[in-house]
């Protein structure tokens, strides 16, 4: 497979994982039926899923000189993650998430806490300027603070790399940042955040998706939970279904799942119609099983799938 790497910039989090039956109140305790620990983290979970479909990952964070920093390491080591420009931080604690699951629908709600990746700096991005240079692809999130959010974006747009921003957790963007964007990746709550539209039909997607191509986008890919994903350019508009690949047990980095498809597919050459495709497959494998990092599908898994994602 001829392919360049994919850089890819965002936080280190441990995934501390309940399953519940509904959310508890303010001042409320309720039973969990399951618990989990293991890596997360939206750029971290990217890194994992897009290794595991073949790529070659190149990331960039901080994480604190701790147990859960050697979770990280160890983690990156064992999924063939390049760590090179995966800096310690002698007085920062490693980041954490706490993720409460829905036991019957497998839907979440997410709190993190991006603990030693908010203390990467911009020089330390810079050292990693020839690895991104090298790569088809510079993939990031909102975990990390805007200021170096959008200096990786600047860094890879100045030296000629595609770039896509995965806007999540949601955010108001200015113009000037989304025009660095060479593909961006909302799903439908912060395709709202960043037009003030909300998002409840496929109509209101291509309005959304118009209004974010008009601030300078160059391609949007509206992740839309069950009903797939839209596409849209300057001259396609294309709704992708999403892929069925059994019963949802976990939707938890699904979007991780599918921009990790996304930017790997990419890096291959595919169409940005059949990028989608395989991100649709990739994400709607990953929430059959519990974990985030754990539920990242490898790339022989998608062989018996291959006619869903690709035309050629």
């Amino acid at each position: 497979m001829n392919s360049k790497p994919i850089a890819i910039m965002g936080v280190f989090a441990i995934d501390l994982a309940f399953r519940v039956n509904r959310l508890p109140v303010w001042g409320e305790t309720v039973l969990g039926s399951e618990f989990r620990l293991g890596p997360g983290g939206k750029g971290s979970n990217q890194s994992v899923a897009a290794a595991r479909l073949g790529a070659q990952v190149h990331f960039i964070s901080k994480v604190g000189s701790d147990n859960f920093g050697d979770i990280a390491r160890r983690t990156y080591k064992e999924e063939g993650v390049d760590t090179q420009f995966l800096f310690s931080s002698d007085s920062e604690t490693t980041g954490a998430a706490a993720i409460i699951i829905d036991e019957i629908k497998g839907e979440n709600a997410i709190v993190i806490t991006p603990g030693a990746a908010n203390a990467l700096t911009t020089d330390e991005i810079d050292l990693a300027r020839t690895k991104i240079a090298g790569s088809a692809v510079f993939m990031t999130q909102l975990e990390l603070p805007l200021p170096i959010v959008i200096h990786g974006l600047n860094t890879a747009h100045g030296l000629g790399v595609s770039t896509i921003l995965n806007p999540a957790p949601a955010c108001a963007l200015d113009d000037t940042t989304l025009a660095l964007c060479d593909y961006l990746t909302p799903n439908e709550s912060e395709a709202e955040a960043l037009t003030g539209r909300r998002v409840a039909s496929l109509e209101d997607a291509e309005s959304a998706a118009d209004q974010l191509l008009a601030r300078g986008v160059r391609n949007v890919i509206l992740t839309l939970g069950a009903r797939g994903a839209l596409v849209k350019t300057s001259s396609m508009t294309v709704h992708i279904e999403a892929f069925n690949a059994g019963p949802v047990i976990d939707t938890t980095g699904a979007g991780d799942a599918f921009n990790a498809g996304l930017a790997v597919a990419l890096s291959e050459g595919m169409s940005l119609e059949d990028a989608a495709r395989f991100g649709c497959v990739v994400a709607g494998i990953s929430v059959t099983r519990h974990g985030t990092a754990p539920s990242m599908p490898r790339r022989a898994e998608l062989e018996r799938y291959k006619q869903a994602y690709s035309r050629r």
